[in-house]
């Protein structure tokens, strides 16, 4: 993963120098200060993408603390995490503010139930159906290990999130 983040303009540790970019952002990897980076929005949003994707790993655990200047990447085992379904934040999107899972996604685990699995092996398995691996690699859903929800917008119902909506347009609900 180091190699991954210098080959998207990380600075390492070693050739850092804090007069020149006081305002970088710190990198660390699994606790580890590693180096910097000018464009941490960027960053971040590039490392997110490619872990909704599947290209990075899905238990992946990418935090990023704005006040102190910090992306911390924790890739380790043991961490405790549990899958949270996403809401599309792309700004250009039109589904913007809602949640990524729609009807196509549901209908592809509803047509898993009709593939006949008898015989194969697990991998076969994965392979054939869209399951939860699909939903994965899709960017419906992804893991959240503890520090990674504490920076994390997390809604629990779709009424809450009807109700963020609505706030953000101005509309208070009135409490009964």
């Amino acid at each position: 993963i180091q190699d991954f983040m210098t080959q998207r303009n990380m600075e390492l540790l070693e050739e850092y120098e804090p007069n020149v970019s006081p305002n970088a952002t710190k990198i660390f990897i699994n606790g580890v200060w590693v180096g910097v980076h000018r464009d941490p929005t960027q960053l971040v949003s590039v490392v997110k993408k490619l872990r909704r994707d599947g290209t990075l790993s899905a238990e992946m655990s990418l935090i990023r603390d704005v006040r102190d200047r910090e992306f911390k990447i924790f890739t380790d085992a043991g961490r405790v995490c549990r899958p949270l379904f996403i809401i599309d934040d792309d700004p250009f999107s039109p589904n913007k503010g809602n949640l990524v899972l729609a009807r196509e996604h549901i209908d592809k685990l509803e047509a898993d139930q009709e593939i006949d699995v008898s015989g194969m092996n697990d991998d076969e398995r994965d392979e054939k159906r869209y399951g939860w691996k699909g939903l994965l690699q899709s960017g419906v859903v992804e893991y959240m290990d503890a520090e990674e929800e504490e920076v994390a917008m997390i809604t629990m119902t779709p009424d809450d999130l009807r109700a963020h909506h609505r706030a953000r347009q101005g509309i208070i609900d009135e409490e009964d």
